[in-house]
């Protein structure tokens, strides 16, 4: 075994429902983007494509939990996603063979420090000091496909304390689930445990402490966050 200097602990990983197994996670990559109706929240041009980013793979919380409110922002902001984990290596994958790649979903929670991200944006800077940031990606256990095709409708919602704040399907998503998938192959090589955020909704909005979130996917899962 290799001597290293420092022992990191335990790689990030997800449970699998139906399981006792771990989805050990390698990347994180998301997609912004990807609903006309939250691009028109933010206005920005539904003409223009989504984009992928990524996150730290140590930014995810599974199952939820205590959310430690971030530093250095006054605009933290909720974020809900379907999920997809990567079971198979991939590069310059087909759409019509890209559910082949896709392993499980989840469901899960893109925080973001938006005032951040904002002048990152415009400064013509990286984004990830507004989306790369300490417990940053909660998510739900992986509902594992097992060879069933990957989910393409269903209602993706999120609550805060009780009130409803977004609420879509992600059948509306600009890029279904398979084409993320085979775009994202264009630019990367895609390996197993690699997970992808999909995009959000509209109804994005502010956190403050004692938050509780309820962040779910119909047929898929549900995560629960507290800011504290």
């Amino acid at each position: 075994m290799p001597d290293y200097v420092f022992d990191l602990g335990a790689r990030p990983a997800l449970p699998v429902l139906g399981t006792d197994k771990l989805f050990a996670v390698r990347r994180i990559y998301c997609v912004g983007r990807n609903y006309l109706d939250h691009i028109k929240e933010m206005g920005n041009d539904d003409r223009d494509p989504p984009f992928f980013f990524q996150k730290p793979t140590d930014a995810i919380v599974p199952m939820g939990g205590k959310i430690p409110y971030p530093p250095l922002t006054k605009n933290f902001h909720h974020e809900v996603e379907y999920v997809l984990a990567i079971g198979r290596e991939g590069f310059e994958v087909a759409p019509d063979a890209a559910s082949g790649c896709v392993y499980g979903v989840a469901v899960g929670i893109d925080l973001t420090r938006r005032d951040l991200q904002f002048e990152a944006r415009d400064a013509k800077r990286p984004w990830e000091i507004g989306k790369a940031f300490d417990h940053a990606a909660p998510c739900s256990p992986l509902k594992p496909l097992s060879g069933g095709p990957v989910p393409a409708k269903g209602t993706i919602e999120l609550a805060v304390n009780g009130a409803t704040k977004q609420k879509s399907d992600i059948e509306l998503m600009i890029w279904n689930a398979v084409e993320v998938v085979s775009q994202l192959s264009r630019g990367y090589r895609l390996m197993p445990g690699d997970l992808i955020f999909t995009g959000t909704p509209a109804g994005v909005g502010p956190l403050v402490r004692g938050d509780k979130v309820d962040a779910s996917l119909e047929g898929v899962g549900s995560v629960s966050i507290e800011i504290v």
